[in-house]
């Protein structure tokens, strides 16, 4: 045992000296290693990146939430089938709510209807366009996974009355009214006025894709008021008990809906079920791209390496050709011989290794500060499986040399010029 360790200990000092003494030709040979670390690093942060931001944007749904609605989330192949569905209408939030009632141990807390549009708002001389305008009922409150960064949501008194009252997000608000609060104040949706009683508190950005922060909800009576319920009719948002048991939740729902639109056994649903998932198997793909990208760069780069650094150990082998042919006179054994030239490769590439952690930490922290909403996260994980890699990566292009290292008859090795 300590034989081995004063072996090990004399190989890592002679792999360092060399390493030192030809400073340039090593830094040269890591350059590759240094490539597919940056390469393999980035790749795990991004798609680590888009997982964080994946969930939170499915918090802002509320991941305990599902959808009736007449399209599904995903391309469809018989258009028209889908086309002539029915629309979905408010009032058969009511009916589902009746039957959930009946359901002894439902999964099925309460059924709320929501009708959108985009529309403008305007206070004053101050107008913000594209904002997406919610009718819905008091029971929004039992979905709603923001808090209030003022006031509160409309009551069920006022969303009977059809009270002509709205609740803005922080964005909206903050464009319309940007040196007081909008608390009490009137806004023009469509040319009606409404006043604030509640803003919103800030929640970013659905997938990047559009705000959360830029829409206003009102009342569904104030909203069929004014907007009407659109050919595209309402969609029924569910709230699950158990999100642990979505897919039992799902097939309930269906059985109840199909009750409210009266649907025959075998008939066709006219109607989809939608939920997160169906945007976890849009973005599935988009992470597969990535890390098949990554991986070619990084395979690519690694191989560049690897390539590299059993050329460096070659000509090692050979300019210390008489220096091996000494110790093998001396007794050293074949073991020794190969161990010590496999050490130097893998010290090159643990030196390249973290060079390329560290460019790879850098690039992440300089990500993170230049766009602050972009959810990056550089892991111990990653650490771990580039360090793997480095070490792979140099046994596996040492292993020749060494081996030949290893074999040379000491008598020839002490001729050699």
């Amino acid at each position: 045992m300590k034989r081995i360790l004063y072996e090990l200990t004399e190989s890592f000092r002679i792999a360092f000296a060399q390493i030192r003494a030809n400073k340039m030709r090593s830094v040269l040979t890591a350059l590759g290693v240094i490539i597919g670390i940056v390469a393999v690093t980035l790749m795990g942060t991004a798609i680590k990146g888009i997982d964080i931001g994946f969930q939170r944007s499915l918090a802002l749904l509320g991941d305990d939430v599902l959808y009736v609605q007449k399209w599904p989330w995903h391309n469809v192949e018989d258009w028209w089938n889908y086309e002539n569905r029915p629309i979905i209408r408010p009032e058969d939030a009511d009916k589902l709510n009746r039957i959930f009632e009946t359901m002894p141990n439902s999964l099925l807390d309460v059924a709320v209807p929501v009708v959108a549009r985009g529309s403008a708002v305007k206070a004053g001389n101050k107008q913000v366009s594209g904002v997406f305008t919610f009718g819905t009922t008091a029971d929004y409150a039992r979905l709603m996974t923001a808090d209030f960064s003022e006031g509160r949501l409309f009551t069920e008194t006022e969303a009977a009355a059809g009270r002509q009252v709205c609740v803005l997000g922080l964005d909206v608000a903050t464009a319309l009214f940007p040196e007081r609060s909008a608390m009490g104040e009137t806004v023009l949706i469509r040319g009606q006025p409404f006043t604030v009683i509640g803003v919103l508190a800030k929640q970013g950005s659905f997938l990047g894709l559009f705000s959360m922060d830029t829409q206003a909800l009102m009342p569904l009576r104030a909203y069929l008021k004014y907007f009407g319920l659109g050919g595209r009719g309402a969609e029924l948002r569910v709230k699950v008990r158990d999100k642990t048991r979505m897919a039992e939740a799902t097939e309930e729902l269906v059985g109840a809906m199909r009750r409210v639109r009266g649907q025959l056994p075998g008939e066709r649903d006219n109607f989809s079920i939608n939920q997160q998932e169906a945007f976890k198997a849009q973005l599935d793909p988009i992470k597969s791209g990535i890390a098949f990208a990554g991986l070619f760069i990084t395979g690519l780069s690694l191989f560049v390496g690897a390539i590299g650094i059993m050329n460096i150990t070659f000509v090692s082998v050979k300019e210390r050709t008489k220096e091996i042919g000494t110790r093998k006179a001396l007794g050293a054994r074949r073991t020794t011989i190969m161990q010590q030239f496999l050490i130097e490769a893998v010290a090159i590439c643990l030196i390249g290794g973290a060079v390329g952690l560290g460019v790879a930490a850098g690039l992440t922290f300089a990500i993170q500060k230049a766009m602050p909403s972009l959810p990056v996260a550089f892991s111990s994980g990653l650490v771990v499986v580039s360090m793997v890699v480095s070490i792979v990566t140099g046994i596996a292009s040492g292993s020749w040399p060494a081996w030949i290292a290893s074999r040379l008859d000491p008598v020839v090795a002490l001729r050699y010029e």
